[in-house]
């Protein structure tokens, strides 16, 4: 009877640990390589460092391309939201608030940063106008 057993729980095992090795990737947040929702976001440090970067970046681009003028620079206010996807790094995708430099009505921009750790680098990829109804308002 022992050796009918053996080979019977040889193939039940993999079956019954398949389960237990594709969990730990769905259970941090979803898919593998999908976004990610970044909780209490106005007292994350190292989120609200990076709308500060994304801004900083956004108005040394401005300058360089002499597009703006110095009055039309963004000030930063603070990031608003934000979610994290796993890629090459880590992709930030972040709506930030700010406003011109003469006072002007705070607008939500949207900004896709890249950071890679191990390089110590980081590589704003793009910075728009949010089309997000507090725009409009």
């Amino acid at each position: 009877m022992a050796k009918k057993t053996i080979p019977f729980l040889l193939f039940l095992l993999p079956l019954l640990l398949t389960p237990l090795i594709s969990t730990p990737a769905t259970a941090v947040g979803g898919k593998v390589g999908g976004r990610r929702v970044v909780k209490n976001v106005k007292s994350n440090k190292e989120v609200q460092d990076l709308g500060r970067y994304c801004f900083q970046e956004y108005n040394r681009q401005q300058k360089i391309n002499g597009s703006v003028s110095a009055a039309k620079l963004l000030v930063f206010s603070e990031v608003v939201e934000a979610e994290t996807q796993v890629v090459s790094g880590i992709k930030y995708y972040l709506k930030i608030s700010a406003a011109t430099r003469r006072g002007g009505r705070a607008k939500i921009f949207d900004a896709v940063v890249v950071v890679k750790p191990w390089m110590h680098s980081k590589e704003l990829l793009n910075f728009t106008p949010s089309p997000s109804p507090q725009n409009t308002k």
